[in-house]
């Protein structure tokens, strides 16, 4: 399959990109440095390129059979849309070319889920430090949901840098009100691989943890 994976360059975005190769995908990462991507591969392709340029992002999704968003930053203590904004630009993209198949990673604690990271993120680390990026994760799910295509939204947990253990919970309860649940990024990236593959979840959020 032909995947663009936007984010490519974030610890998560880069563990999609080795993974899918490593199942014989043919991989696009867009990046905004393609020389500080280190990953080589006969069949991976680094295009240099901005979400929120909507041009860098129309040449990235032309070819393309499907699309895997891991979008981040770190701009976190300030009003933003970068997530928000950068996804409309490619699920745009995505309707010009014709190209139906999006998976978007986003959090548990987004939407519906906001009581489900455990106290010490509810109470302290998404009202104080995250607010405004949960802010636009959650304008992100909305654009999502309104584009009319092939999508799936995917909630980790906390994120570690773990060995993949292979297994997970997922459905749309996942999550604690009282403890943080975590998950690999390792064993997200497989999830997220594994969706496009055999589709479980097309037009549907679901939540992972370890």
């Amino acid at each position: 399959m032909r995947i663009l994976i936007v984010g490519a360059s974030g610890a998560l975005g880069r563990e999609l990109v080795a993974q899918a190769l490593a199942r014989g995908h043919r991989v696009t990462a867009l990046v905004r440095v393609p020389d500080r991507f280190e990953l080589r591969h006969p069949n991976l392709t680094v295009v240099a390129g901005d979400v929120l340029d909507p041009a860098t992002v129309e040449a990235a999704v032309a070819g393309q059979e499907a699309v895997v968003s891991a979008l981040g930053h770190k701009r976190w203590m300030i009003p933003t849309d970068i997530l928000s904004t950068g996804t409309a630009n490619v699920l745009a993209a995505m309707a010009r070319h014709g190209v139906r198949r999006f998976v978007c990673v986003t959090s548990l604690g987004v939407g519906d889920s906001w009581w489900r990271m455990g106290l010490y993120y509810t109470l302290f680390v998404l009202p104080v430090i995250l607010q405004f990026y949960f802010w636009d994760k959650h304008r992100q799910e909305k654009i999502v949901r309104a584009s009319g295509l092939d999508w799936t939204i995917v909630r980790p947990g906390a994120l570690t840098h773990g060995r993949a253990r292979g297994r997970w919970r997922s459905g749309p309860q996942v999550g604690n009100a009282l403890w943080t649940v975590r998950i690999a990024r390792a064993d997200v990236a497989r999830f997220l691989l594994d969706e496009l593959a055999d589709p479980h979840h097309v037009r549907a959020t679901v939540a992972i943890a370890g």
